[in-house]
């Protein structure tokens, strides 16, 4: 799993810069919107590449429901941010997030089979546990405006579900 876990610690340094950070500079509304659109982004093109590519119909069943889970994170932090007129605005946490995406898919797209659908899997309880470490540490306590922050806290149980639900799958295929 060496080829996830590189991924993986992209991410997961990402992240841990931007928590390291977050007492000198924390990041703004825009930019929670900017990691937020980003994490959910990579979480979809992951679950799209996964219902193409996989074998496993709990793979796919996982997958399709990361897909819709998080287009609708997605929709609901777009409508948000247009009501707050705020632009979701990049940063170094949401390009190291975009970034880490794109290694991963072109990692996940080079494998077959069962490699794939246990790298997916793999990877997916890596990124949300990263995902919710963040939510914890950094977004929630860094969002200024409270529909902001209240949308990230009623959004996390379902990263702590799809977590959990990772974790069943990879279980299952040990």
């Amino acid at each position: 799993m060496k080829i996830i876990t590189l991924s993986t610690l992209t991410i997961v340094l990402g992240l841990a810069s931007s928590t390291a950070l977050a007492q000198a500079a924390a990041p703004n509304d825009a930019q929670i919107a900017g990691i937020v659109v980003a994490a959910n982004t990579v979480d979809i093109d992951a679950g799209k590449l996964a219902e193409q590519k996989s074998g496993d119909e709990k793979v796919k069943q996982f997958a399709r429901q990361m897909v819709t889970d998080h287009t609708g994170v997605n929709k609901q932090a777009t409508a948000l941010v247009e009501k707050l007129k705020v632009k979701p605005e990049e940063s170094a946490t949401s390009k190291s997030l975009r970034d880490a995406g794109a290694s991963s898919m072109n990692k996940l797209k080079a494998l077959k089979g069962r490699d794939f659908d246990k790298a997916y899997v793999d990877n997916e309880a890596s990124y949300h546990q990263t995902v919710i470490d963040a939510l914890d540490s950094t977004l929630i306590p860094s969002a200024k405006n409270s529909e902001l922050k209240d949308l990230l806290v009623k959004v996390r149980p379902a990263f702590v579900a799809h977590l959990e639900h990772a974790k069943q799958i990879q279980a299952s295929m040990k």
